[in-house]
């Protein structure tokens, strides 16, 4: 089979699987949901992905806009179709790896995924964060929100682990910002790529 094959099959063997669970998707956000389902294998995702009223039409505008997506790891950075980001006239980038922050995070005594977020904050331009890691990059995100001094276009949230990460993601959910976030434990880099590949064929 020829790659495209192989993942119309996939697609229509999840459909196929949701509905003997009986579970039918929004049409709006079913696109997203049911890619994270083929990135994963993990049918969970349909009960567990919220999203902010909205959220599928106001990412399609900032991606066709040339929104920058900001990761928090270089994993979701690589899994990014950057070709049609850019096509768009956007980017995606992720500021984990830069000495001067990982240099920063040491003097501060914090992690490097929330002073990410802070000279991700100093873009120009709209930003979609897509945060698949560290929980403490949307607490960064967060706090700025809450100080009035920073509040981004859109975040992804779908932090993976066991510490912090479910009240990092219901924190998020509660600041008025439009939001995807997988609520629970589970989550990832890929998921997190998932996401911004599902809404940017979306976009196309």
């Amino acid at each position: 089979m020829k790659p495209y094959e192989i993942e119309q099959k996939s697609f229509s063997i999840i459909r196929k699987e949701l509905k003997e669970m009986g579970k039918e998707l929004p049409e709006r956000t079913a696109p997203v949901i049911m890619r994270c389902i083929h990135t994963s294998a993990d049918f969970s995702y349909a009960d567990t992905l919220a999203f902010s009223d909205g959220v599928i039409d106001t990412a399609i505008d900032l991606l066709r806009n040339g929104a920058t997506v900001v990761t928090d790891t270089n994993m979701a950075l690589a899994g990014i179709r950057t070709g049609q980001l850019v096509g768009f006239g956007g980017k995606a980038v992720c500021f984990m790896a830069d000495e001067s922050v990982a240099k920063e995070a040491k003097e501060r005594e914090t992690t490097r995924a929330f002073v990410s977020m802070e000279r991700a904050a100093e873009l120009a331009g709209p930003v979609v964060f897509a945060i698949g890691n560290a929980p403490t990059a949307l607490l960064s995100l967060h706090e700025m929100v809450q100080k009035g001094s920073y509040r981004p276009a859109m975040v992804i949230g779908v932090s993976v682990g066991f510490v912090n990460v479910k009240s990092a993601k219901e924190i998020i959910m509660g600041d008025g910002i439009p939001y995807i976030v997988n609520r629970g434990r589970k989550g990832g880099s890929n998921i997190a790529a998932a996401i911004i590949n599902a809404l940017l064929g979306m976009a196309l």
